[in-house]
């Protein structure tokens, strides 16, 4: 074990990755603590999803762009209920694959297989500049969305080039998760409780912003987030937090994931020396 962690209380927001990113801050000497700030949950109503497998299982599709890696995941666990799974690894494979970054990618080693195009920028625009580059006229793209992001300027982007999208949105966020737990964590981070907070997503800091104002906490969080270290795992999540007018203290150079944002924690502290 490390200790170059050792003087940080760092609150982590749930993730799907949270147990592992927790123990991957314990190890360097951390003391850590949880906050449930969102829950992951299949769509609530799943036809739209078996639809649009069905089409892609049918070679309606001729590209692909994944932006999240859960994304991929769900549709992968639909794909298995509807006893598919098979055929839609093979429609994927069949596909020119553009991802976002490298929770995407990830999702697609755990089914064999890799992707064609990664943005240079794990953003929308990233994956609209990546686009710039192909042909796209005549092309029907299947569209994996996240909730809370229409993303008009992607799809937008689609159709001005000649495509036809064809979108999916395979989850959805809890937004009730434990209300409770999240305003004891913004009283705690105004009271000087918490030394650093470390966002993994946008929607970690979206519940954050509408429990305070459901609280009327917002004073308090404006206060805890102006006093701890903020660290984000990508550019993203890092625009969201500047736009509410928060300083990110620690951000992974390139590659975004867990590994990469532990490193930028342990170097923001060495800094703090």
């Amino acid at each position: 074990m490390s200790d170059r962690l050792t003087n940080l209380r760092i609150l982590v927001p749930e993730s799907r990755e949270l147990d592992l990113f927790v123990r991957m801050l314990e190890a360097e000497g951390a003391a850590t603590e949880r906050c449930p700030l969102v829950t992951i949950l299949d769509a609530a109503d799943q036809a739209p999803i078996a639809a649009w497998l069905g089409r892609l299982v049918a070679g309606n599709f001729d590209d692909l762009i994944l932006l999240t890696g859960e994304g991929l995941r769900r549709l992968m666990t639909a794909a298995d209920r509807a006893g598919i799974k098979a055929e839609a690894i093979a429609a994927v494979g069949a596909l020119r694959t553009v991802i976002r970054g490298p929770k995407p990618a990830k999702a697609l080693r755990e089914i064999g297989l890799t992707p064609d195009i990664s943005a240079d920028s794990p953003t929308t625009d990233g994956v609209i500049t990546s686009l710039s580059a192909l042909s796209l006229t005549g092309r029907t793209v299947g569209v994996q969305l996240y909730p809370g992001n229409p993303n008009a300027p992607l799809l937008n982007a689609l159709t001005h080039a000649g495509a036809t999208p064809d979108t999916v949105l395979p989850y959805r966020y809890a937004s009730d998760s434990e209300t409770g737990a999240v305003e004891a964590a913004i009283r705690k981070m105004a009271a000087g409780g918490i030394d650093a907070v470390a966002f993994t997503s946008s929607p970690q800091l979206d519940r954050l912003t509408a429990v305070a104002k459901e609280r009327g906490l917002e004073a308090e969080l404006k206060a805890g987030l102006s006093r701890v270290k903020i660290a984000a795992v990508g550019p993203v999540i890092a625009q969201s937090i500047r736009a509410l007018g928060f300083k990110v203290t620690a951000i992974p150079g390139k590659s975004f994931h867990l590994k990469p944002l532990v490193n930028a924690i342990v170097a923001m502290n060495k800094g703090a020396d």
